[in-house]
């Protein structure tokens, strides 16, 4: 059947000889592999340049139940951003969160609060003037809450760590190393109250900033045994050094 609804991209891949496979988070249907036929042609260039990561996209589609890849008929830009592919800490962002969502995205069905969530930070960071450099770790701690592992960020006492384990706050270090520090603590139950207006209240260091960074990652990878080393990590870091 032909079915319309938006998606964001999250990662392609060539096929054949000008044909791309799409992997796309939809609205309507949640996590969706799409062929798209003569993407890398000449004569369909902009079909390519629709596939960046996190670009918001319109689609039409032959979809059918249990199929793995589906096929697009028409595919065109739901809303242009300004900013994000034309600065460097934005777009490598952008590179970041897409391959995040990429491995922690699985589910076949439509969440739409979920999908809202994304588009609408997404289009919000592009707006962005000042906070933008912390977008990442307020995005990652939000995006805990609809996989469902929202952190418990409850006062515990007058000292607390974090225990990745628990997925909370305790009075005590834990005597395993998945566990934020008492300073990185403090930043981490910070972003649980942020507004996505409030970034640019977030006075932050950037070694504070890698290490929430690095201990966020930490907690998603026990989520998702798969999801391994985030290769665009180090592209990150860089950029913000």
């Amino acid at each position: 059947m032909l079915a319309i609804t938006e998606g964001i991209v999250l990662h392609f891949i060539k096929y054949g000889e000008s044909s791309v496979i799409a992997t796309i988070y939809t609205r309507e249907f949640g996590r969706q592999s799409y062929i798209v036929n003569a993407a890398r042609s000449k004569k369909s260039k902009n079909k390519a340049s629709l596939l960046q990561p996190l670009f918001l996209v319109d689609l039409v589609t032959y979809q059918k139940q249990n199929r793995d890849i589906q096929r697009v008929k028409e595919i065109k830009s739901k809303q242009a951003y300004q900013t994000i592919p034309f600065d460097i800490a934005k777009s490598t962002q952008a590179i970041f969160i897409s391959e995040m969502l990429y491995k922690t995205l699985n589910e076949q069905e439509s969440f739409p609060e979920m999908f809202d969530f994304i588009k609408n930070s997404l289009l919000y960071f592009d707006l962005m003037e000042k906070g933008f450099a912390n977008f990442h770790l307020y995005f990652l701690f939000r995006l805990s809450g609809y996989l469902g592992f929202l952190p418990d960020t409850n006062p515990v006492g007058f000292e607390a760590w974090f225990d990745l384990r628990k997925g909370a706050l305790v009075p005590f270090e834990p005597s395993h190393p998945l566990f934020i520090n008492k300073e990185v603590t403090e930043y981490f139950c910070k972003l649980s109250t942020l507004k996505i207006k409030e970034l640019a209240n977030l006075n932050i260091s950037r070694i504070l900033r890698e290490s929430l960074l690095t201990k966020l990652i930490e907690y998603f990878q026990l989520h998702f045994e798969s999801l391994g080393e985030i290769k665009s990590r180090g592209v990150l870091k860089e950029v913000f050094e």
